[in-house]
């Protein structure tokens, strides 16, 4: 019995001190660990920066999700990675990359621009000629009766019975037989012969016929194609009268359309090489002899007229004419000129991203430069950048975009605005930094950028559709039309949000749909109907997106589409119809203005 009770003492000293060792272990343990854990947080929180491994720009004083592309934030390790020019955006060569930027060193060039001029065939009115009569009478005959008719000179062209010629040749024959006695009269009466063009061997030969001619022929006092004609057979006529217009095409005149905005790269004598759809292949070459003083009232353009031989009569009058020139700025001097893709365009100001490279990485800062004429896809810059100065050319947009969500100057903001990172050193510590959902609009507003970029894209290759068919360029028509395919295939539906993600589903469905066969089309007029369905779409994005910065024409023809009227987008007012491209270039009329 007393063996008993010692075993169950030891028993129970034993439980006991195992249970106040396993207390410690549990509870003594786990009030140490969070007592670390919380000194650990304490420390942590107000001085690490959180920032996405994919997306440098991001910076955020709480870990989470980066709003760009979902991965964890990861702590910023080296703090010489935050910008040291306030005003600049720095961005490591890995986000460079995956922004797909890149840049250029800017020099000065020879500012040289290669314009495109459209026009017509024209008559050389230096080499026109009108035939008249040298006689008064009734047309008896006429040996030339053809538009079109080549005439050579000294061929009789007409014959006409003329009383004045008859009394003349009787004066002759009396004169003659009292030459002897009167040689002043019979030279007279020779004279006035001789004043209706009758040769000396002409009017001998009246005299010994000694009959009076009653028709007398009229010949052609040059070559040329016949153009006009101006009278019938039996018609009377008076001395001097017009009764042709004949013209000679071994050298015409080219009349081509400037727009205002390229009179000051235009002068005489400069040479322009040119096309006629009707000789592919086949180039030719003139030189600007004259440039109209007057603007055109409507039409608002210039005529500039140069002068082309065409000894093979290969231009023909009327004929549609699409020329290049390749102009140099006046003086010849050099010029500042950067790729149109640099510059950011508010409509007010224009901006560009200059690269400074430093010992802490590479910074991007906003410069606002004065824009100069336009060389195609290059701009001359008047004032804001110095030979030698390095600028971004290719993601502008992600740069700018980087720019806005750090509250750095923009180019919608100048002067910067709040900062959109979750990091500022130089705010004190009683500010509030950015939450989550700050962020995520900013981003937002980096995706309305974006989404305008790719627009763009999708609008200027329209455009270039509707320039083709304009030209009557089947093949150039269907690449134009492939590209707006592949624009509309790579444009993420996710760049649009809220009502604007539904409006582009629907648009660009009806776009696609529109273009879907067109590279089976075997003919331009398919593809004429193709772009009509497909104008349709874009006028509804253009109004919904507004993808440019410079105004689109909205331009109806009431022929098109059968006479039941279609309408086409445009950069320019004036009126080139893609519906009928050269048979009917003009038709239509500006019925809108998208800003």
């Amino acid at each position: 019995m007393e063996n008993i009770k010692k075993t169950t003492v030891v028993v129970a000293l034993t439980t006991l001190v195992i249970g106040l060792l396993f207390g410690w272990l549990l509870f003594g343990r786990t009030a140490k660990t969070d007592a670390i854990e919380h000194d650990h947080l304490s420390m942590e929180s107000p001085e690490t920066i959180w920032t996405c491994s994919m997306h440098p720009q991001i910076r955020s004083n709480e870990s989470g999700s980066c709003p760009i592309c979902g991965m964890d934030l990861i702590p910023l390790e080296n703090e010489n990675d935050l910008e040291i020019n306030p005003m600049a955006v720095s961005m490591s060569p890995t986000a460079m990359k995956l922004a797909n930027v890149s840049t250029v060193i800017v020099s000065k060039k020879s500012a040289f621009k290669s314009m495109r001029l459209n026009g017509k065939v024209q008559v050389n009115e230096g080499l026109a000629y009108l035939q008249s009569s040298h006689i008064s009478g009734r047309i008896e005959k006429l040996l030339v009766n053809n538009i079109g008719e080549y005439v050579t000179k000294d061929e009789p062209i007409a014959y006409v019975y003329s009383p004045e010629l008859v009394t003349a040749q009787e004066e002759l024959f009396e004169a003659n037989k009292i030459k002897e006695s009167q040689p002043a009269l019979y030279h007279a009466a020779r004279a006035k012969l001789k004043n209706w063009k009758l040769t000396d061997n002409k009017i001998d030969q009246i005299i010994s016929s000694g009959e009076a001619m009653e028709t007398f022929p009229i010949h052609a006092d040059v070559s040329g194609f016949l153009t006009e004609k101006n009278v019938n057979l039996g018609d009377y006529i008076k001395g001097g009268q017009s009764l042709y217009k004949l013209v000679d095409l071994s050298s015409v005149w080219v009349l081509l359309d400037l727009y205002e905005s390229d009179l000051a790269w235009v002068k005489t004598g400069n040479s322009v090489s040119f096309t006629v759809s009707a000789l592919p292949g086949k180039q030719f070459k003139g030189k600007i002899t004259y440039i109209d003083p007057v603007v055109h009232p409507t039409m608002r353009v210039v005529k500039a007229r140069l002068e082309a031989t065409n000894k093979d009569l290969l231009l023909k009058p009327e004929m549609f004419v699409s020329g290049i020139l390749e102009a140099q700025a006046a003086g010849n001097s050099e010029a500042l000129i950067i790729p149109k893709s640099a510059v950011l365009w508010t409509g007010v100001r224009s901006v560009v991203y200059v690269k400074e490279q430093t010992e802490n990485g590479i910074n991007f800062l906003l410069r606002q430069v004065t824009l100069g004429p336009t060389l195609g896809d290059s701009y001359i810059i008047e004032a804001g950048l110095k030979p030698g100065e390095e600028i971004a050319v290719k993601g502008t947009f992600s740069i700018d975009a980087a720019a806005q969500l750090a509250g750095k100057p923009s180019m919608m903001s100048p002067d910067g605005g709040p900062a959109m990172t979750g990091h500022n050193h130089a705010a004190n510590s009683a500010s509030t930094p950015p939450t989550k959902s700050t962020i995520r609009e900013n981003e937002q507003q980096k995706t309305a950028i974006n989404s305008k970029e790719a627009l763009t894209e999708l609008f200027t290759d329209y455009l270039k559709f509707k320039d083709a068919l304009v030209e009557d360029d089947f093949e150039g028509a269907q690449q134009a039309a492939t590209l707006v395919q592949k624009d509309l295939d790579n444009i993420d539906m996710s760049l649009f949000s809220g009502k604007q993600h539904q409006i582009w589903m629907d648009l660009s469905k009806e776009s696609k749909l529109a273009i879907e066969h067109v590279a089976h089309f075997e003919n331009i007029a398919e593809l004429r109907e193709a772009f009509q369905l497909l104008s349709q779409a874009m006028r509804e994005m253009a109004n919904s997106f507004k993808p440019l910065d410079e105004v689109l024409y909205v331009q109806f023809c009431p022929m098109a589409d059968g006479n039941k009227g279609a309408s086409w987008l445009s950069l320019s007012r004036e009126i080139k119809n893609p519906y009928f491209g050269s048979s009917m270039l003009g038709c239509g009329e500006v019925t809108e203005e998208l800003d």
